[in-house]
């Protein structure tokens, strides 16, 4: 009598002890869609700051030759043909504020905008300009604890300290060269493996109403 007392005991717990599992499954799985669900929600939201930004910015610019330029949400394949190389990514304008973004959510946007400020320093002409410009680059992100200061070894900054003395269009070629490494092989794989990212390469399912007409 003992015994099968001991068992219906010991089995009772079995089953509350497995419930109680299943439950605190179920509420794991609730939590990972809800974090999945205000990720993609962060996302979008941070790259609807940085398109507004960049259009507004590009409106200005367009004024003056009577162009108009937006953005559009690419599709599934060209958001795809970011995944072939890195510079298929920063060559796309959309492409390029999601980048931002998602370096914006690591606390590294700093390696982003540096490199972009070093591709309109080589487009710069006029010397006065191209000294003017060295040292706000130099100020921002490679002098010692800079606002928003890259991370490259002790020489290469002695070498721009040297070379903006006297600025020419290769000053930061060697930082330049460094972040964008560094981006291509760290955060270029993570944002490719991104919520963010496998939500723009989705094809959107065809519905029968929209295959009738």
């Amino acid at each position: 009598m003992q015994s099968a007392v001991f068992l219906a005991l010991q089995h009772g717990g079995r089953m509350e002890t497995s419930s109680r599992r299943r439950g605190e499954a179920e509420e794991v799985t609730v939590e990972r869609g809800r974090m999945k669900r205000t990720i993609i929600k962060d996302w979008k939201t941070r790259l609807s700051y940085f398109l507004q930004n960049s259009s507004s910015a590009t409106k200005m610019k367009s004024k003056k030759v009577g162009k108009h330029c937006t953005y559009f949400r690419p599709s599934p394949e060209e958001a795809q043909l970011w995944s072939e190389a890195f510079d298929e990514l920063l060559a796309n304008k959309y492409g390029l504020a999601a980048f931002r973004a998602f370096l914006k959510s690591e606390f590294c946007e700093e390696n982003i905008e540096f490199w972009l400020a070093c591709e309109d320093f080589k487009k710069t002409k006029s010397p006065q300009k191209l000294t003017l410009k060295a040292k706000r680059i130099y100020n921002d992100f490679i002098e010692k604890e800079a606002p928003k200061e890259i991370n490259i070894d002790f020489q290469t900054k002695n070498m721009i300290a040297q070379n903006i003395q006297e600025a020419t269009h290769t000053c930061f070629s060697a930082a330049q060269k460094r972040v964008y490494s560094l981006m291509e092989n760290n955060s270029y794989p993570r944002f490719l493996e991104s919520e963010f990212y496998q939500e723009l390469c989705k094809k959107t399912p065809i519905t029968r109403a929209a295959q009738a007409t």
